[in-house]
Formats: structure tokens, sequence, C-alpha cells
């Protein structure tokens, strides 16, 4: 028998998506396509970017525009008591404290729960207090808990006395769009029409602390200070001024000219900025998953990432693993494999066999059994 699911994923329509609200479209996607007798009602925040369209088996309702605690908890519980809905997911870590009806939770990561870090933006320190406060409880009350990797399950169960069945590891994946097989015209007349180098490092930049950006500046002037023709660094979501803060403050502003600040890349640019890529770094402290490491792979970008938390539980060999905090470490990394042609070839060979053990289709099957196991 059919059962009616709410998918609540606020911020699915804002343009600039963060992972965990790619990660909710792909699964929406496949569970559109699935045969299934389940009806879906997906509920959003108004924005502009409408990327999903209603089908014979799911409805979207938009719940207007109000700060995301009131929308959570005042708007949404509001506006699903008449919707005859039989379990309710919430797939970006929070969800409603007092919810009415079988909840499914997404929990991504509980880093918030390890050290309120109150280094990032306004914002960020904002969002970490709130899950820090609210998941403690909504965990209690959801039926199910889904998360990304075998290691963020494992401290989930630690840190929240949450017991093993209650917990279900479903793997992100990565989109059919990140491949190696975009032709070479196409590739470089994207590089051309943001005037891309011809070789460049792309490197995710980004003001949260654990993706170690400071770092990963640091070790790339210690490979471009030593290297004859050293590749330039793409860095995307960060601001030149930081950069050039912390050249000054290492007197190398010299070398800021080694840096390509390219702006905003729309997402269905990326797999063009991993294809154009020579090398991707993803250095961070701590994730929970990992997702562009995948993305990189899929399209035969060899990557550096970190031997902590989750990430060499997805790379699994098929990358070149460093100590995040280790500068030296991260340097020697980007100086070998920028100026061998043969290491990184087997690395690519690796990353693309990876990348395909994950598959968006087989994360939704799981996900509809999750569903199916509590209602």
């Amino acid at each position: 028998m059919g059962k009616r699911i709410g998918i609540e994923v606020q911020r699915l329509f804002r343009p600039k998506k963060h992972g965990m609200e790619v990660v909710a479209l792909e699964l929406i996607k496949e569970l559109q396509q699935a045969e299934t007798p389940h009806e879906y009602v997906v509920f959003v925040k108004k924005d502009k970017d409408y990327c999903i369209t209603p089908s014979h088996n799911l409805q979207i309702k938009d719940l207007g525009s109000w700060p995301y605690p009131i929308w959570e908890q005042v708007v949404f519980p509001l506006a699903i008591k008449n919707m005859r809905l039989d379990l309710l997911h919430s797939t970006c870590n929070t969800s409603m404290l007092f919810p009415s009806l079988p909840l499914v939770l997404t929990l991504h990561d509980i880093i918030y729960l390890e050290k309120l870090d109150m280094a990032g933006t306004l914002y960020q320190n904002f969002g970490n207090i709130y899950r820090k406060y609210v998941v403690p409880t909504v965990v209690k009350k959801a039926k199910a808990i889904i998360t990304v990797s075998e290691f963020e399950k494992k401290v989930m169960m630690d840190k929240l006395n949450i017991p093993d069945h209650k917990i279900q590891v479903i793997y992100n994946a990565v989109g059919k769009q990140f491949n190696n097989r975009y032709s070479h015209e196409h590739v470089e007349a994207f590089r051309t029409s943001i005037a891309l180098p011809n070789e460049y490092i792309l490197f995710l930049g980004n003001t949260a602390p654990k993706k170690n950006t400071k770092n990963t500046i640091l070790a790339y002037v210690n490979y471009a200070s030593k290297a004859k023709s050293p590749l330039p660094l793409i860095v995307l979501d960060y601001s030149r001024d930081l950069v050039l803060d912390q050249l000054r403050a290492m007197g190398e502003e010299r070398l800021i000219s080694n840096f390509v600040f390219p702006g905003y890349i729309r997402a269905q640019d990326m797999p063009l900025m991993y294809n154009a890529a020579s090398l991707f770094l993803y250095p961070s402290i701590r994730e929970s998953f990992g997702l562009p490491i995948l993305e990189a792979m899929a399209c035969g970008v060899p990557v550096i990432t970190s031997n902590t938390s989750s990430m060499p539980e997805v790379a699994a060999g098929a990358a070149w693993l460093v100590d995040p905090l280790d500068v030296t470490d991260l340097g020697d990394a980007i100086t070998s494999l920028s100026s061998d042609q043969e290491k990184r070839a087997v690395l690519m060979e690796k990353g693309l066999k990876r990348a395909e053990y994950f598959s968006w289709k087989n994360a939704a099957e799981q996900l509809i059994n999750v569903y199916e196991s509590v209602c």
C-alpha cells in the first residue's frame, strides 16, 4: 500500500546550494523515477532556483520566505497539519522539535556538538548554536536516522548514545553530469569563457574553519615559492582580499598573481570546472562525507584529500591522503603530483573506478527501504 511521505528541504530552491541540498535534490529526482506506490510532498522555502518540477507522484509546497528557525519550528509544523501525511523526512540535520508524525532524520554530521567553534561567520556561528540545541532533542524523537558514512555513524552512536539499529548509512553519490566525457572543445570553450589558465589546481575555498583554507594557502605558497613554473591556484567561494591579507602577513604578497578568483561558478558548470583542472585539493580538517572528492574523481581529476574523518573511507585508496594540519605534507603532495604526469594518471584511473561505486539510484532504493520500515 502506498504511503504519503513529506520531505522537508527548506533551502532546496536557493541558487547557491550547499552539499545537503544537492544530496536531497538528487535523491528526490530518483524517487520521482522509482516504481513505487508512494507519493511525495516536498516542503521548501520560497527562493529563485526551481530545480524540480511536480510529477504524478510528487507535489511541491512553497511555505514562503521566513527566517530559518521560524520556518522550521512554526511555519512548517502548521503547514503539515492537514496534509494527510504518513511519514515525515527532514533532510538537512534539523527538524521540528515536536513532530506530529513518524520522523526520519538525515543527520549529515554533528561537528557542532564535538566543538562549538565560533571562528566562522555570524551566520555559521548562529547555525551551529541552533543545531547544538535542536539536534539532540530531535534525534531522540526520530524513528530512524540516516547518515552518510560509517565514520559519522560511529561518532553519532558515541556522542548521542544512539543504538546501532536506529542509524542507517546511505552513501552520497555523484550526478551523471559529473563525468570525463565532455569534448575537448566544450571544456576549452568553458575555459575561455571565464578566462581560466591552461592548467590549474582547483580548491573550493570557504570561510568555515573545517575547510582548512588558511593551511591550504600556506601549503600552496610553500609549493609555489619552490617550483620553477608553479600551476596557478583557482580558489572558489573565497575573497581575494582574505588571501591577500594572509600573503602580506607571510611576506609573500608577490604570489597573489598565482591565485585566480573566477567568482561564482554555476552548479551546472562545475563538471567543466573539474574537467579543466589538473589537480583537485580537498584537505578538510573534518568531513562527514566529502562529496566533491567523488565529483572530481568522476571527472577524471587526481585528488589530494585528508587522512582524517570520513575522507579515507570515501577515497578508498584512490586519492593522495595528507595530514590536513601538516602544511609541509600538503605542500609536498602538491609538488609531487603537479610535476609527475604518471602519478596523476594512476590516481585519475583509480578515481574513475571509485566514483562508479556510488549511485543515486541505489541510494534512493535504500531510502525507500527506510521509509517502508518506519511506516
